[in-house]
């Protein structure tokens, strides 16, 4: 049974939390370039499906540590040290990806969408002043969602201290 949650617990995170990250990193300078062109279309389209597909796969992505826990109480790893560090770098994850990368890249997201049909002028230079800072931010919340998951990984692999055999 052990390594059949393994195995899904494994699958899980790379079918879940392996398109976040991507997209997730795709999405900053997809966002330049839709606000730097704003009647371009394609280029609030893609961001658009960047969006969709961080909001789709963090929702799928919460198999991987429900996966987790029951992998962890089967191989009776719970009390491990490098196990509580990882379920608090995973719950510190899910928090920057929930209050900071998803709610930047819906404002991005709506700032596009409104310069698809706006007319050039004040309204365009304050949204892309907004759109530069609010980028950058999340460019840098991104970068530390990704960190915090190559961590978990690094964790989950090498498990400092286990008595697994790995």
């Amino acid at each position: 049974m052990t390594k059949f949650l393994l195995a899904v617990h494994v699958i899980a995170a790379i079918i879940a939390i392996g398109p976040v990250t991507v997209a997730a990193s795709m999405f900053p300078p997809s966002a330049r370039r839709a606000l730097a062109e704003p009647h371009d279309p394609r280029a609030v389209e893609t961001v658009r499906l960047l969006h969709r597909i961080c909001r789709v796969y963090a929702t799928v992505g919460v198999v991987v540590p429900v996966f987790g826990f029951a992998t962890a109480g089967n191989m009776g790893v719970l009390g491990d040290a490098w196990l509580i560090v990882s379920i608090a770098l995973t719950a510190l994850a899910a928090v920057v990806l929930v209050a900071l990368v998803l709610p930047r890249q819906t404002a991005l997201l709506e700032g596009a969408e409104a310069g698809e049909g706006a007319e050039a002028g004040k309204r365009l230079t304050v949204q892309a002043e907004t759109g530069r800072r609010l980028t950058a931010q999340l460019a840098m919340s991104t970068g530390i969602f990704n960190l915090l998951w190559a961590t978990v990984t690094i964790l989950m692999i090498v498990r400092p201290g286990s008595t697994t055999g790995a």
